[in-house]
C-alpha cells in the first residue's frame, strides 16, 4: 500500500493531471501484475506498459506521484517497482 501519509491533499487539482494520461482507460491489467506472474511474461507486460508511458503528456507528473508516495506497486511514470526503488536509493 502507498504511504498514505505522503499523499497530496484530495483536492482535484492536486489529480488532474491523470486525466491527461495516455492510459486512461488502459486495461489496469497492463500495469500492475497478476498473481504469480514472472519471466517472459511479467517483461512483456511491463514493456508495454512502459511503452505507453513513452508517448505519455504526464509521465513525469506519474512519475513523481509514485516516488512520492512510494507507490509499491505497478507501473508508474514509466519505471516498475524495482527500477523506482533502486532511483529512490541512489538518490537518497
Amino acid at each position: 500500500m502507498a504511504a498514505i501519509s505522503r499523499l497530496p491533499m484530495p483536492i482535484q487539482e492536486t489529480y488532474e493531471w491523470q486525466y491527461l494520461g495516455a492510459c486512461r482507460g488502459t486495461d489496469p491489467e497492463t500495469f500492475f501484475s497478476p498473481d504469480a506472474e514472472r519471466g517472459p511474461r511479467r517483461r512483456a507486460r511491463e514493456a508495454a506498459a512502459k511503452a505507453l508511458c513513452a508517448v505519455c503528456p504526464v509521465v513525469q507528473e506519474c512519475r513523481d506521484h509514485a516516488l512520492t508516495v512510494r507507490e509499491p506497486y505497478g507501473v508508474w511514470g514509466g519505471l516498475t517497482i524495482n527500477e523506482r526503488d533502486q532511483l529512490l536509493r541512489e538518490t537518497a
